[in-house]
């Protein structure tokens, strides 16, 4: 399989202002910036268009709600910029990013992104398999991305902010200038209160993204 490196002209690895903020705030800064993933067959280059903030020990929706700290979890209370990656329904990867400070378990899922060039699209779509049909179908949701970019645990605590790392993260488009809704998590109902808070973040209208909800309400930066 022959795939050409789409490698810009200038690449900057994302800084650690980002990493050090709260997940909630971190979230959609998140977005429009570049996910960078080395493979055998070349690099894969994607832009973020949907993410959701897990926010700590107090947020009944995170694995580390009430200060859990386990084998799976550890890894949140690293550094910021730090991969988090675990299995859903035994089947399934979820991609994180740490933020906040080491000892504050805070993480934004990667729910959906967007391959840069044809090329970035035709190698995710040969890792995907049958099942990319559209846009959604090939990228849209954690488990969806994880397989197109061939990410799984082995990826585990390693570092995003590494330019030798097989996965970093790369910035892109200024957030802010960027069409950002929000709306609740998705599948969720056992966060209780926490449930309908529109914790996730999406671009508007981008095919790429796995859930539209149609109470969606714009996003204000503070």
């Amino acid at each position: 399989m022959n795939h050409k490196e789409n490698k810009p002209e200038k690449s900057l690895l994302i800084g650690p202002e980002l990493y050090s903020l709260p997940a909630l705030q971190a979230a959609p800064l998140l977005l429009g910036q570049h996910l960078v993933r080395r493979t055998e067959d070349g690099e894969i280059r994607c832009r973020i268009v949907e993410t959701e903030s897990y926010g700590g020990v107090e947020d009944k929706g995170s694995h580390a709600s009430g200060g859990r700290r386990t084998a799976r979890t550890d890894v949140m209370f690293r550094e910021g910029g730090t991969i988090y990656i675990y299995l859903i329904y035994g089947m399934y990867h979820c991609l994180n990013v740490v933020t906040a400070g080491e000892g504050d378990p805070h993480a934004v899922l990667i729910r959906a992104v967007e391959p840069l060039t044809a090329g970035d699209a035709g190698l995710m779509r040969s890792y995907r398999g049958a099942a990319a049909r559209n846009p959604a179908g090939l990228s849209g949701g954690p488990g969806k991305l994880c397989r197109a970019l061939r990410i799984d645990k082995s990826l585990n605590g390693l570092r995003l902010d590494n330019g030798d790392s097989p996965l970093r993260l790369e910035q892109g488009d200024e957030p802010k200038d960027l069409d950002i809704v929000q709306a609740p998590r998705i599948n969720i109902p056992y966060a209780e209160e926490y449930a309908r808070l529109p914790w996730r973040f999406y671009l508007r209208s981008n095919p790429y993204v796995s859930v539209k909800d149609k109470l969606e309400q714009p996003f204000i930066w503070n």
